[in-house]
C-alpha cells in the first residue's frame, strides 16, 4: 500500500507541476491531464495546485504506513 501511495503521489506531483508550468509559461502544451479535461476550463491553476496538495498528502500518508 505504501508503494501505491508513493506512485500515485508522484504522478499527481508531476501532473500538478506540469499544469502550472503550462499555465504560466505556455510550455508543455497538451502534456498534462489538467489541460485535457474540458470541465476544468478556467480552473487549470486551481486544479494543478490541488494536485500538488494531493501529492504531498499522499506522501504523508505513505510515510505513516507501517513497513511491510
Amino acid at each position: 500500500m505504501k508503494q501505491v501511495l508513493e506512485v500515485v503521489g508522484f504522478i499527481a506531483l508531476v501532473q500538478g507541476a506540469m499544469g502550472l508550468v503550462q499555465e504560466f509559461t505556455g510550455l508543455l502544451h497538451g502534456w498534462g491531464i489538467v489541460q485535457r479535461l474540458g470541465f476544468l476550463d478556467g480552473y487549470e491553476v486551481y486544479a494543478s495546485i490541488a494536485l500538488l496538495v494531493l501529492a504531498f498528502a499522499m506522501f504523508a500518508a505513505a510515510e505513516s504506513q507501517k513497513p511491510g
